[in-house]
């Protein structure tokens, strides 16, 4: 008997998609306005270094536990709903009150008031993300309606990306504001309140079961040393899945690659097109952002979508970085100085790499997550969300201090004309195109044996209903380092290597 397909309702599939714009235009703004701190608000490097790293370290860390609480929570509400509705809001006031600052204020006060409102601010991205990225999670068992869940939530999360680079015109056109300091301040209430109000969409209008009966571990204060040990046993037990290391991996590359060189967007553009005169670039620098964004929405999440519906996830997701690839390698001879209109013909293909890689990756845990369950009888959307974006913002860490590191090695120097360092604008443009290259490629090379089919994965979720329909807790094997994920026989049972 075929598999009757649960149809998540499209209303259900764009309310977590608000929630995915919430989510992407936080962090998309906050690279933007932290250029103030410095350019206008004289923080130091080392000032700059801890406000971008320590807070990122304390949301790796508090990532985690706040999965295993929100997969053991038991609630009228369900286990997600009540943490993103609180997380919304925290994460809006926080981020008005911490850009609230003011050039007649010392700079030790500006720092410490900035660090710890982001504290704050980065308390709330956590209460917030890693409920609601398991929401997405546990929205449909079936193989196919996840990628669509995720490619809707995308298509409309990528807005953030065509939105924030217009902020660079805004903030730094005297016809609007007098300065980015007093912009930031204006702007961060425009930003934050409606940004609010769409990070709790999830918890208002996603359907979510009581969990108060529920068999899960308890949260109180006695098991709080117990709790701990259990977290760290949940991130052992997932990284045992073979398949679940693959895309923690191939997700690390490539968005590590691409932030790495998105950091030297301006300096690339600015040196190598307008001979290191930033007016003369105009609007150049934001519409490679904003052009790409829309054609991650437009062409890539549709064009992916249908992809995977066609080939499979992992063929999907190795074309489109097979056509990421040829994009990198047109940018190569399309930043061409004083025609900078040229490299709008590679970003259709460019695009294809950093907007593919979440719909695809998002739907892949999902199925991972059924995978687990079979082995351990529990469901941890939680734990898993909180592993992968972890992977991805500690990638997005390290392509910080990699930016750096590039600029050091070529030896580019901002305040020279191109003509006075013309081997550095080359380096930085080789580095820019071929770097992200480097980091897709070995992608591809951990994806191309990637074990969930369709068939598998249909084969997991029917056992796993058969179980729940007539409720047996079976005792199955942890050990499974090497699973192939192939039927072995008539019965439902997998290879354990």
């Amino acid at each position: 008997m075929s598999k009757v397909i649960n149809k998540v309702p499209f209303g259900q599939k764009v309310a977590f998609g608000v929630g995915m714009f919430a989510n992407q235009m936080f962090p998309a703004i906050m690279g933007i306005f932290m250029v103030v701190l410095v350019q206008d608000l004289g923080f130091p490097g080392w000032m700059w270094g801890v406000i971008f790293f320590a807070p990122r370290i304390f949301d790796s860390i508090t990532d985690p536990i706040m999965g295993f609480i929100s997969d053991n929570t038991k609630s009228k509400w369900g286990r997600r709903r009540q943490y993103v509705l609180i997380g919304g809001i925290i994460m809006g006031v926080s981020y008005i009150f911490m850009w609230q600052l003011f050039k007649e204020n010392s700079l030790q006060f500006n720092f410490w008031y900035f660090f710890l409102w982001s504290i704050l601010f980065y308390l709330g991205l956590t209460l917030f993300s890693v409920p609601y990225v398991a929401m997405g999670y546990e929205m449909s068992d079936d193989f196919h309606e996840r990628t669509h869940i995720m490619a809707v939530a995308q298509f409309i999360g990528q807005w953030a990306w065509v939105i924030a680079p217009l902020f660079w015109i805004i903030m730094y056109d005297p016809s609007w504001f007098s300065s980015a300091e007093v912009a930031v301040r204006q702007l961060s209430i425009w930003v934050a309140i409606p940004c609010a109000i769409c990070a709790i969409v999830p918890a208002l209008f996603i359907k979510s079961e009581s969990t108060l009966h529920k068999d899960y571990e308890p949260l109180n204060t006695s098991n709080i040393g117990n709790s701990l040990m259990k977290i760290y046993y949940s991130f052992v037990e997932a990284f045992k899945i073979k398949e679940f290391r693959k895309i923690c991996a191939a997700t690390f590359l490539i968005f590590n690659a691409f932030n790495t060189v998105a950091a030297l967007t301006f300096f690339v553009i600015v040196y190598k097109l307008f001979n290191g005169d930033a007016e003369a670039s105009g609007i150049w620098v934001s519409m490679f952002g904003c052009l790409g964004a829309i054609g991650t929405t437009f062409i890539v999440i549709p064009v992916v979508t249908w992809m995977s519906k066609i080939f499979g996830k992992k063929k999907a997701f190795l074309i489109a970085q097979g056509i990421s690839i040829v994009g990198y390698f047109m940018l190569w001879f399309l930043f061409v100085p004083g025609k900078p209109w040229m490299y709008i013909i590679a970003l259709p293909f460019f695009s294809f790499g950093i907007g593919s890689l979440f719909t695809i990756m998002m739907s892949m845990t999902a199925d991972i997550i059924d995978v687990d369950e079979f082995y351990t009888g529990k469901r941890r959307e939680g734990i898993f969300g909180a592993i992968y974006w972890w992977m991805v913002k500690v990638g997005f860490a390290i392509a910080g201090a990699l930016s750096g590191v590039i600029i050091g090695i070529v030896g580019f120097n901002p305040d020279l004309a191109t003509t006075d360092q013309q081997p550095a604008v080359d380096g930085l443009h080789a580095f820019f195109c071929f770097f992200p290259m480097l980091g897709t490629l070995a992608a591809m090379f951990i994806m191309r044996n990637y074990g969930i089919t369709e068939k598998t994965a249909g084969d997991i979720r029917v056992e796993l209903d058969k179980r729940k329909a007539i409720k047996v807790k079976d005792t199955v094997s942890n050990s499974h380092d090497n699973i192939e994920l192939e039927k072995t026989s008539n019965t439902t049972e997998y290879n354990v290597g």
